[in-house]
């Protein structure tokens, strides 16, 4: 094989590894805002007093609440785990639900629904509307960049706030991020 041959065949090797890249995150980010127009369909069956609507039948989750960031809507799943997260951002079971004290928990991808959080700043409002249209005012008191193992963020507390959760740095390369960002915001 020539020279020539080899870095033609070298081209398109990386040529199509680069397009698989590409496609893959424009699947993922087209995953995920599909997943928030069929959640919130469920969102409207949960206010109109249907008990945990799923949002596709296969769903093993349901909203539990609507959070709005920077005029964003986000809607909130039930139990965050790995598959949750590829929906949209979800309550952390074991924490606090809004509007009932304590420290709510919700974590979302940095790639996707979270990647807003990066221009959160202390003072913007977040308001967190449950199933029974009860709202709930927050002012962002604080972010911090923690270590995955810093349990802290989600200790209980005294008094009523949310914890927003996500990945760090936003901008990483490898999917797997060394570090989380954590927006604390307080009850108005």
């Amino acid at each position: 094989m020539s020279r020539a041959a080899i870095v033609r065949y070298a081209a398109c090797v990386l040529a199509a590894a680069a397009l698989w890249q590409f496609g893959e995150a424009l699947y993922i980010a087209a995953k995920a805002e599909l997943a928030q127009h069929l959640i919130a369909k469920a969102w409207a069956r949960a206010q109109s007093g249907v008990v945990a609507p799923k949002p596709w039948p296969w769903a093993d989750t349901t909203p539990v609440a609507r959070l709005t960031v920077y005029g964003r809507q986000l809607y909130v799943l039930a139990d965050a785990s790995g598959r949750t997260l590829a929906f949209g951002p979800a309550h952390l079971g074991g924490t606090a639900l809004p509007g009932r004290g304590g420290n709510t928990v919700i974590a979302g991808h940095r790639d996707t629904h979270f990647a807003l959080l990066e221009h959160v700043r202390p003072g913007d409002e977040i308001a967190i509307e449950l199933a029974d249209r009860s709202l709930h005012r927050y002012r962002v008191s604080d972010s911090a960049v923690v270590h995955p193992r810093d349990m802290r963020v989600l200790a209980e507390r005294d008094h009523e706030q949310v914890t927003l959760l996500t990945c760090f740095p936003f901008r990483a390369v490898a999917p797997q991020a060394p570090l989380r960002y954590v927006v604390t915001a307080i009850r108005l």
